[in-house]
């Protein structure tokens, strides 16, 4: 079961703009009860297995701007998003952290989000758990994520194995695991229940009028335009994507003005034996810090190693041969900083800005140090920080020197998470949209993705996402859609 090509003219009763972690397990509980759905993604249909993971081809056909998107700023952090059916969980790393139960009560309480159960939402996150498989690794741990585990386990810092949405066909062989991404699980339930994904097709807009969305004019991969008629939308593009196609639709109110990340740092280590798995990512964390900082790996093919030493090339290029001895790691922070999303008119893609607080910085800093000395404790002969004009580091004398000489500004900061520009509440002041995901002063238009999310969790985002989405969506069926 797979998707169709969009075509010119198009009608539903509801319409899902996106087909990722929110509009994929909205679509699957509207369709589940019955009602006449319609989702439609900009990018196309990819089969797992048909691109290698973490690619050039995987980032052309899976990434939005072949995965170069960036948000402005002193620094300028670099950002991903998916572009493809199931949007992000075809292309994340499938590690997965269900919402902290004390972060789901401070939401309730500053942003007044109403008839909220966290110990529903928790009960939601079971739910989720089964349908898409999180476990634990069933064999042995890879050497990169083992120097996670041995380095904190080393210095006393609390550490452990984060589970994953996969399958393991082959047995106790971790490396060919199979990811139950949205392509895997809810998309395919949604469309046995009837609903429909169209592919190929951006909407550029929205017509609004006194409140109500009647139609969304939209672009197809030919480039021809087209139309789709509906009674009432979610918009579940994503936190950057879903901001701004309702500014291009005139709703502006508190629209992706809180944008917020977990910016991270990272760093490339190298060891006195072969270490390197190039098409997967450590499964162990160190939350020692957490909530404000946390230590992982990153995937670590040979491009990838070339692109961690880029900052400091004319003194790291040396050790790009050694590829097979080294892995990539980062630290990330739960950033106080905030960002923009801004659609210009005549520019198909927002600008995006984000500001690091002074406090960002200086974790960003001892961040990148703390992880440094994890790297030496699991035994790493060099470490090669990720900024202009790093020195690399070989024991804790060199720590030192390395965190003096590093500045925000000079490193390469990115994100994979991001949330927060539509926040739900009903404190309209700071609140794009009511407690269920409706935008406030609309009647008939709802976000359900990471934009809802009030703010960065502190973990990977989807697993929150995914339960708020069903939670939301169960409430449409429940009242038919009108406002209680």
């Amino acid at each position: 079961m797979s998707a169709q090509q969009a075509t010119a003219n198009m009608d539903a009763e509801i319409l899902i703009i996106g087909s990722g972690a929110g509009g994929a397990t909205t679509a699957t509980v509207l369709a589940e009860a019955g009602m006449d759905v319609l989702m439609v993604e900009e990018g196309k249909w990819v089969e797992q297995g048909a691109v290698v993971p973490f690619s050039l081809d995987q980032m052309e056909q899976q990434y939005r701007a072949g995965g170069v998107t960036v948000a402005l700023g002193m620094p300028s952090i670099a950002y991903t998003e998916g572009r493809c059916a199931g949007g992000g969980t075809e292309v994340n790393s499938g590690l997965y952290w269900r919402p902290p139960g004390e972060l789901l009560e401070r939401w309730q309480r500053e942003f007044a989000i109403r008839d909220f159960d966290p110990h529903e939402l928790l009960s939601i996150a079971d739910e989720v758990e089964t349908a898409i498989n999180v476990r634990n690794v069933p064999g042995p741990h890879s050497a990169p994520s083992e120097i996670l585990r041995s380095g904190a386990a080393s210095l006393g810092w609390q550490h452990g194995e984060v589970p994953r949405w996969m399958t393991y066909p082959h047995g106790d062989d971790a490396t060919k695991g199979e990811r139950q991404s949205m392509t895997r699980t809810y998309l395919p339930r949604a469309m046995a229940a009837g609903a429909r994904l169209a592919v190929g097709c951006r909407v550029d807009h929205l017509e609004v009028r006194n409140g109500t969305a009647a139609a969304a004019v939209t672009t197809l991969a030919d480039g021809s335009p087209g139309r789709i008629t509906f009674k009432h939308v979610f918009v579940c593009g994503g936190a950057i994507q879903s901001p701004a196609l309702l500014q291009r639709s005139g709703i502006h109110g508190h629209i992706g003005r809180t944008l917020a990340v977990h910016p991270t740092v990272k760093l490339a280590a190298r060891f006195a034996d072969a270490v390197n798995v190039p098409d997967d990512v450590p499964v162990h964390q160190v939350k020692e810090f957490a909530p404000h900082l946390s230590f992982g790996g990153s995937a670590s093919n040979p491009g990838l190693i070339a692109l961690s030493l880029l900052d400091q090339w004319a003194t790291f290029r040396r050790a790009v041969t050694d590829w097979e001895r080294m892995s990539v790691y980062y630290a990330a922070i739960t950033s106080e900083g905030r960002g923009r999303v801004t659609s210009v008119p005549h520019m198909k893609d927002p600008i995006v800005t984000y500001r690091l607080t002074h406090r960002d910085r200086e974790l960003l800093r001892s961040g990148l140090a703390r992880l440094t000395l994890l790297m030496l404790e699991a035994e790493a002969e060099e470490v090669f920080p990720s900024f202009k004009g790093a020195p690399s580091v070989r024991n804790r004398r060199d720590v030192a020197t390395m965190q003096q000489a590093f500045r925000a500004s000079k490193a390469t900061v990115m994100t994979v998470h991001l949330c927060s520009t539509v926040p739900m509440g009903e404190v309209t002041e700071t609140c794009g949209a009511d407690s269920f995901g409706r935008v406030h002063g609309q009647r008939n238009i709802y976000v359900n993705d990471a934009s809802l999310l009030p703010t960065a969790p502190g973990v990977n985002p989807q697993a929150s996402v995914m339960a708020f989405a069903i939670r939301n969506a169960r409430r449409f069926v429940a009242t038919g859609g009108t406002r209680v």
